[in-house]
């Protein structure tokens, strides 16, 4: 999955979410609705979003230089951090808050037509936005499950808008149906539970999403194939008694750093382990060019198990 086809589906959910933004504010101001204020919040964070995420691959783009030679690959990862804060301060703070003042001094909803009509029309680009990142995860889930598939990801440009996308139609719903039940029996108050309900949404969402970037931020290794992958190519390779050790880490979503300790046998000469190193760097690399570098180091297994 590349960069540009990342960026396809958070251009999706800008757009989308920077529209229904400025419809549920309006929205929210012609009829009273906590809940669709919520929502409207909700919007607005998610455009900022997506803003934060295009800057961070524009930043991880950058090359390697003297304070960075491993490259800039891990700014998104910060940068999605940073999303995860400002989705669970702003948007579920925000939005608790409204549903608590609401629920304080409760007052009848005017024209509610309005609020459902936007929300029908939120939902509808809500839904283009998921099927986007979803389609765009799908390129690489192959037979995995869903939840396998977003755990595994190592890209949080992809995870981020679709978890985002997910948790808008969950509290699209939970803001029509508070709506509608506050009008049903006359209750102004359900209006503002729900906005706290999807307060609560927000702050799930965002936790998942700040657990998951967590492992990338601190050094998370490589999936178990691409090892797998690394440890058959290395013993196709008739010069190498044992390998003793293989250390992985993501420097980017397509950003490998790969540390690999082994011991060659005796009976080779200095070049001849200089030729199989370099044969197994090429070999790598060409198997998974997500390997950007390979440092190989020549120990005997008696030594890495004493270090």
């Amino acid at each position: 999955m590349t960069k540009n086809t990342n960026k396809v589906a958070i251009y999706a959910a800008l757009a989308g979410n920077g529209l229904i933004a400025l419809i549920k504010f309006f929205a929210s101001a012609y009829t009273g609705s906590s809940a669709m204020f919520s929502e409207a919040i909700h919007s607005l964070v998610d455009t900022g979003n997506q803003i934060l995420l295009l800057y961070g691959i524009k930043c991880s783009e950058r090359p390697a230089d003297k304070t960075h030679p491993f490259g800039y690959g891990m700014e998104i990862y910060f940068w999605s951090f940073v999303v995860a804060i400002l989705l669970f301060g702003l948007g579920a703070g925000v939005s608790v808050y409204e549903g608590i003042s609401k629920i304080q001094n409760p007052h009848p909803l005017q024209n509610q037509l309005v609020n459902y009509i936007v929300i029908g029309f939120a939902l509808f680009f809500e839904g283009i936005a998921f099927l986007i990142a979803y389609r765009e995860l799908g390129k690489k889930r192959g037979s995995k499950s869903l939840l396998k598939t977003l755990r595994a990801s190592k890209d949080p440009a992809i995870f981020v808008v679709l978890f985002e996308d997910f948790a808008a139609i969950i509290g699209l719903a939970v803001a029509g149906l508070g709506i509608y039940l506050g009008e049903v029996f006359n209750l102004p108050i359900l209006d503002g539970i729900a906005s706290i309900i999807i307060g609560l949404i927000l702050a799930v969402t965002a936790s998942c999403l700040a657990f998951e970037i967590k492992g990338l931020l601190t050094g998370e290794a490589a999936s178990e194939e691409i090892v797998a992958g690394i440890k058959s190519i290395i013993k196709d390779e008739s010069a190498v008694l044992y390998i003793n050790e293989i250390l992985t880490m993501h420097l980017g979503p397509e950003d490998i750093l790969l540390n690999i300790s082994l011991d060659f046998k005796d009976a080779m000469s200095s070049g001849n382990v200089e030729e199989t190193i370099s044969a197994l760097e090429t070999n790598i690399k060409n198997k998974f060019p997500e390997i950007k570098r390979v440092f190989i180091e020549a120990q005997s297994w008696m030594a890495q198990e004493k270090d």
